[in-house]
Parts: structure tokens; sequence; C-alpha cells
């Protein structure tokens, strides 16, 4: 199959799905035998990328900075765990194929360009005395997600309490007040005064306090989040690759 990029720029991007959830980093892509076109690449899965799953490129693109694969992120973290060893045979090409319901196709097996993985010596062959290799070696690849950790219900309830509040009461009082008799009042009533008993009534009233209630409303409460950042230090074991001579006494150093 075709692919919009070389090998060499896909290699380290990050893959998603075709729902668009992210599944890993792309590790290594294998190349056909006859067509020399790529047909398979490596995405590293697992808790910090340590599983690296087979994925067929069929149906998959290159968006920016991604590679967005046509397969679903469960079914590409439980493919087969074939080998890794920089060639896959043609019996590994055949198990992925029925796992992933694709058509399997004739050839001889399939090669890997670029690993972040493992390192593949490159000699040259023609006898010049220089040999290279590339040293790999994996770093974390570390990311943050939400989650629930509690929750904050507002509720209200009601309590009895006591008050005293002081209110003016009035109140009506008796008073006697004695004033003599004018002259002029004096005529009017006669000259003989008729001793008589007299009786009247005067009505008193007073104020009393009276209690009533009402409830009305005095405060709003409200509760509400805030982000707060933090630093946490995560730890991981990594694994790299040393590169050591074998073979070459002192003399063939110089």
């Amino acid at each position: 199959m075709g692919f919009p990029k070389r090998a060499e720029d896909i290699i380290g991007l990050t893959a998603h799905d075709r729902s668009g959830d992210k599944v890993g980093k792309i590790g290594q892509v294998y190349y056909d035998d006859q067509t020399e076109q790529p047909k398979w690449v490596t995405v590293n899965t697992g808790l910090f990328g340590m599983n690296e799953s087979f994925v067929p490129l069929q149906g998959a693109r290159a968006d920016g900075d991604t590679v967005v694969l046509g397969q679903e992120k469960s079914v590409i973290k439980d493919a087969p765990n074939v080998g890794h060893d920089q060639h896959l045979s043609e019996a590994e090409e055949m198990e992925l194929y029925r796992y992933y319901g694709l058509k399997a196709e004739q050839g001889q097996g399939e090669r890997a360009v670029g690993t972040e993985r493992r390192a593949e010596p490159v000699r040259t062959g023609r006898g010049n005395g220089e040999a290279t290799m590339t040293r790999s070696e994996e770093r974390l690849n570390v990311g943050t997600r939400n989650e629930e950790v509690g929750k904050v219900r507002l509720r209200k309830h009601v309590v009895t309490e006591e008050q005293q509040v002081s209110v003016p009461v009035r109140r009506e009082e008796l008073r006697v007040e004695r004033t003599p008799i004018t002259g002029a009042e004096r005529g009017a009533a006669g000259k003989h005064a008729d001793f008589t008993e007299a009786e009247q009534e005067v009505t008193l009233h007073q104020e009393r306090p009276v209690v009533g209630k009402e409830a009305v409303p005095v405060e709003k409460v409200r509760v509400g989040t805030e982000t707060v950042t933090e630093n946490e230090t995560v730890r991981g074991e990594v694994r790299k690759e040393q590169v050591e001579v074998d073979g070459a006494d002192e003399r063939r150093r110089r």
C-alpha cells in the first residue's frame, strides 16, 4: 500500500486510532520485501509504552504530527505479540492478517526500517574498515488524566434558638386631680348642695407584646471549584542500549 510519508518521517509520531483516541508512539516501520512499500508499524502501548503492537498501515493516514490508524485502540493493544527482530516472517505476517481480518498478500515477509527500540547493525561490506551501529534508549512519556476524587453536597437543616427582644409597651394609670370650685361654678350649682352618693367607672388600658414570626431570606451560599496546580514526581524503569567492541587489540585500535 502507499503512504504519504517516508518511514523515517513517521517514526516517533503519536498514533491515534480511527476514533481519535491516542494509542502510543510509532516505534518501527516494516516494508514489504518485494514492493518496498510500508505495510506495518509498531506502536508502543501499555504502561510507559513498554509493549509494542503491530498495526497494519492499510487505511492509515498522516495528519500533521500524528498518524491516524485504521483500527480501534482496544484491537491494537490485544494484537499478537510476534517477534521484533527487524524482520517479519511469512508465518508471523499471516498471523497478523488473520487477527485483523485482512486479506493476506503474497510475499516473503517484511523488514523493519528505523526503530526507537532496537539497534540494527549496519555494515558497509566494502572493505573500508568502518562499521556503524545505532544506539537507542527508552524515555518516559508522562501525561495526566482527570479522575473523580470526591463530591461535595450542599444541604441545609433547621435549628431552633432563643432570642430576646426589648419592646416598649404603654399603659394607662389612674391619676386623681382635685381643683377648687370657683364662685361662678358654685352659683351654678345652687345655694345648697345635696349630699348624694355617686359612682363612675374609668377603664384603664395597657399594651401587651404580641409575638409573630416570618421567614425572610438573609444570604446565599454558593460552592464552586478552582484549579490548583502542584508538582508530583513519577518514577519508572527505562532501558538503554550500550555499545561494546569485542575482539579488537590495542594495536588495531591505534
